[in-house]
Formats: structure tokens, sequence, C-alpha cells
């Protein structure tokens, strides 16, 4: 095959879900109420928790976090992906192309790592209230805050510039909604199966330690929460752990099949839907799912709009 000139000039062509669709003009309706529910949403779970001194403890500044990077997330792929239909015009050059593939990984990666700290926040917190401010200290916390990010990025990196090393046929169509790793290798003319096999074991280190210590730490927590005497707050556990559970119950399936099923069980309109659900779906309700059940956050909420509507 003739390979095409992969340079900084050149660019790739965007075959999303929105170009695919039956019904494109109604999609692009809907994913644009996704990502203006999922701006109003994380923006204004962050200037609550950021607003309210009550909520400055380590479980709603983590929370905060989460909220930033779904904003975030949801970002990098959905404007993109909203103008470019409007406009009729999917490309995307190469240097914006390995810019979305890193921040998309960064953001996910972290995302990732950030809801196994989150787990473990409540693990303290259930498990062990007497030691929570010990064990919950701030230089704890902020290391919790800093390792996502560092180690998110330094692996997005990695990956991004090796992904983008490789030289590509005269095809530049991804069928894709976004630069990602594993659509952009089938345009590769070399052999990447090697390369396929270290993502492989990147994805399953990425996310399987997070996610067992998560099962770990929710087993524990239940075992707890069954010997409580008291209902009110068997039933407020209950309620803060299965919003998380749900969260990442959301991220981890997505991410799994995206990263961690062999490519031989892919298919184009699969991936489409599964990014779609963790880039645009999963950020619009991740907040709702937070807060409509959160007495604390919808207090603060009341608070913080009652004293700026004054």
């Amino acid at each position: 095959m003739e390979h095409w000139n992969s340079t900084l000039g050149s660019g790739f062509m965007l075959l999303g879900i929105l170009n695919n669709s039956g019904f494109p003009g109604l999609l692009c309706a809907t994913i644009s109420v996704l990502y203006m529910l999922a701006l109003t949403s994380n923006g204004l779970l962050l200037l609550v928790i950021t607003m309210d001194a009550r909520l400055h403890v380590p479980m709603y500044l983590l929370l905060r976090q989460l909220s930033l990077m779904d904003l975030l997330f949801t970002s990098v792929v959905t404007p993109k992906a909203i103008i470019d239909f409007l406009l009729s015009e999917n490309t995307i050059s190469f240097g914006g192309c390995a810019l979305q593939m890193f921040l998309a990984l960064t953001v996910g990666g972290a995302e990732d790592l950030l809801l196994a700290f989150m787990a473990y926040d409540r693990y303290v917190a259930i498990c062990h209230p007497l030691n929570y401010m010990v064990l919950m200290r701030p230089r704890v916390y902020w290391l919790m805050m800093a390792t996502p990010w560092v180690l998110a990025s330094l692996n997005a990196l990695c990956h991004t510039l090796y992904t983008m090393h490789f030289p590509f046929c005269r095809s530049r169509k991804i069928n894709h909604l976004l630069c990602e790793i594993p659509p952009l290798l089938k345009l590769a003319c070399e052999d990447a199966s090697r390369y396929e096999l270290m993502l492989y074991v990147t994805g399953v280190t990425f996310l399987i330690p997070p996610l067992v210590a998560i099962l770990a730490s929710y087993t524990l927590i239940l075992l707890t929460v069954l010997h409580m005497p008291s209902n009110e707050g068997r039933q407020k556990a209950l309620v803060t752990c299965s919003s998380h559970l749900t969260v990442v119950g959301m991220f981890y399936g997505a991410a799994t099949f995206m990263y961690v099923l062999p490519s031989s069980l892919h298919s184009p309109k699969q991936d489409n839907i599964i990014s779609v659900f963790y880039t645009m779906v999963t950020p619009a309700l991740n907040p709702l799912i937070y807060s409509l059940r959160n007495k604390e956050v919808m207090g603060a909420l009341r608070r913080v709009l009652q004293k700026y509507m004054l």
C-alpha cells in the first residue's frame, strides 16, 4: 500500500456516529442537549463545592475533581463533533488528532484512578470513621489529587507518541467519533500486533487493579453497613455508595470494552456507541447521580442560589 504523508500538515477524516446515523439531525440535537447538560450540571457542582465551605472535605473535593474531569472529557470530543456536523466538515489535522488523543487518554485515565481513590475515601469514612481525619489528612488528599493526573498524562504521552509514529496508508478515514488508538491503528501500514498487545497490557494494568480496589472497598463497606445499628446511618451510607457504584459501572464497562476486549470483538458501530456513552452520556449523568440523591449537595446548592439571587 502507498503511504500518505503523515506530517503536521496532513490530516484525517473522522467519520463518527453522526455521519453514519439514519437520523443525523435528531442525533446531533440529542448530543447538543447532553453537552449542555454536562456543562451546566458539572459547572454547577464545581461552583457549589468551591463556594460552600461545608463541603470542603475530601469526599466532596474528590467529587469536584470528578466533575472537572467529566467537563474536560466531554469538551475534548463533543464540540468538534457538533461543529463538524453543522459545517459538513469532518477533517482533523495530524497534530489535532494527536492532541485530542492525548487529552482524552489523560482525562480518561485520570478518572479511572480517581474513582478508586473515591472508593478508598468512602471505605475509610464508613469502616474507620474515628481515624478518618488521620487517614485522609491534607497530605494524603493532595496526593490523591495529583497522582491520577501525573500517571495518566505520562501514560497518554507515551501512547500518543508511539501511535502517531506509525506510517498510515492512503486512506485517511477514521471510522470513529474521535482520534482513539484502536480505530487509528487500523490505518497503520506496519504490523501493529505487538503494540496492540502492549496496549492490552496497559489497559488491563490501568483498569483492573483500580476496579479490584473499588470492589474490595465496597465489599468491606457492605459488611460494615450491614452491622450498623442505626437505620438512618445505614441508609445514608448505602445511598452514597450506590451513587458511586453506578458511576463506576458506567465508566469501567465502557473503558473495558474499548481497551481490554480483543480487537476482533470490536465493530465500528459498537465502538462509536461506546465512545458516545463515556464521552457524552456519562459526563452528563454523573453530577445528577451524585447530587440528586445527596442532601448535603442539594442543601449547598440551595444556599449558593439563595446567596446570589438575593
